[in-house]
């Protein structure tokens, strides 16, 4: 019996399993192929408010059931939002299953969204929001987004929303976002673990009978491109200047799509550039210099568009100190990629792949963005054999190709002005 196995349901729901030997847990989730780029302006942030108001209560349970229920038996319930989708998942033993996927389908058809619950939860994420804009380690990031993708793009408007949008949300305009996205052909249902496809398929078949098909969902343009081309950005600098102690900073640029042909050289690029302690970057900056304790790089790939950023902390007299470093070591990405620094990379990424999908949980996670991004599951051997495929000629041209100064955006939070930066971003 194979251990991946796929149904789609009558009203377009897909099923996607996969049975893991002598695994005493499972992991289940619900997924809906949404998130803050599928938004109107004046809808901004309604996916992940949708999120919070499915844990406040149905017709047969309160919010303290639906978190009791799991709770009680050891498990874990909880769920996230993207800029491309929405997760609601629960992770239990093998026999509470049944228990799992009742309350998650309860929670996913019967919310009650109370216009009390709905005032509260506004309360709650506009909180959320506020905590946010207090850490400026997280400010950069999404600052650093609207600056590539514009403020009033689908891929440059925060996932949280705003505290404007987020307290003119209503119950109608609640139920009619749902109406529009949370349809069956655009929900997925995943699951990992000491499982068997059969009962789940059992256990949803019944319970998801209720959902509509729905018409096919129209995509944006960003979400038809074809794959290679990479989205065009808006290049530029964007400050917010603060009282801090340090200046925040991330500088990128945009890379391809998720479903590109070239991911597996990128995945490569930033493991050597940004990836862990002995990255070039964390050599260079923090251990040679001493002028940073975190700075990194890391990957956002999506349909149609892709970044790679680069962030990091460090004192304001240092703050041109260490733009200049992390530039010096992109020009370096397409010069100096030697065999040896490829095959290290290459080990560290394959373990880091293979470790961190040892949980049920980790490779439920990946049937649904397998399913959401390629339309398959892709096995271990074929991840492995595309790593192993990609020399350092490739490397350095896609570097060449990357990392070029006019398609640079950098976002900065902290005691900073344009007169603290390097003249060539002074022009922007």
């Amino acid at each position: 019996m194979a251990r991946i196995q796929r149904t789609l349901l009558n009203n377009g729901i897909k099923v996607v399993t996969e049975h893991m030997d002598d695994m005493e847990s499972s992991s289940v989730g619900i997924w809906v192929k949404t998130g803050s780029r599928d938004e109107l302006p004046k809808e901004n942030g309604i996916s992940h408010f949708i999120e919070h108001m499915l844990f406040k209560g149905t017709a047969k349970r309160s919010a303290f059931d639906i978190a009791a229920s799991i709770e009680s038996v050891g498990g874990v319930l909880n769920a996230f939002t993207g800029k491309e989708y929405t997760c609601f998942y629960a992770k239990v033993l093998n026999k509470d299953i049944p228990l799992a996927v009742d309350v998650l389908t309860d929670m996913f058809l019967n919310s009650a969204f109370k216009a009390s619950e709905i005032e509260r939860e506004k309360l709650v994420v506009c909180q959320e929001i506020k905590m946010v804009d207090d850490t400026p380690d997280d400010v950069v990031h999404d600052l650093f987004m609207k600056g590539m993708w514009g403020a009033k793009g689908e891929l440059g408007t925060p996932i949280l929303g705003t505290s404007k949008t987020v307290s003119a949300f209503t119950s109608d305009a609640i139920s009619g976002y749902m109406g529009r996205r949370y349809q069956g052909s655009n929900v997925l249902i995943t699951a990992a673990g000491g499982i068997k496809h059969d009962k789940i398929l059992k256990l949803f078949d019944k319970a998801m009978k209720s959902v509509a098909k729905g018409d096919t969902l129209s995509e944006k343009p960003t979400q038809r491109r074809k794959p290679s081309v990479m989205q065009e950005s808006f290049s530029s600098v964007n400050l917010i200047k603060r009282d801090l102690e340090q200046v925040h900073m991330c500088l990128g640029v945009p890379a391809v799509e998720q479903a590109d042909k070239d991911r597996y050289k990128l995945y490569l690029l930033n493991t050597i550039l940004g990836s862990g302690m002995s990255s070039r970057l964390f050599q260079e900056v923090r251990e040679k210099r001493g002028l940073a304790y975190s700075v990194y790089s890391y990957l956002n790939l999506m349909r149609g568009a892709g970044a790679l950023t680069v962030y990091a902390g460090t004192v304001k007299k240092d703050f041109k100190r260490v733009i200049a470093l992390v530039t010096k070591e992109l020009r370096r990405m397409g010069k100096d990629i030697t065999p040896k620094t490829l095959k290290c990379a290459k080990d560290q990424l394959k373990g880091g792949i293979l470790l961190g999908l040892e949980t049920s949980d980790s490779r439920m996670n990946k049937l649904a963005r397998d399913e959401i991004y390629f339309g398959k599951s892709l096995s271990i051997k074929e991840i492995v054999s595309n790593i192993d495929a990609v020399t350092p000629v490739q490397i350095k041209n896609m570097a060449k190709r990357l990392f070029v100064p006019s398609r640079m955006t950098l976002a900065a939070v902290g005691r900073v002005t344009k007169r603290d930066l390097p003249e060539w971003l002074k022009r922007k």
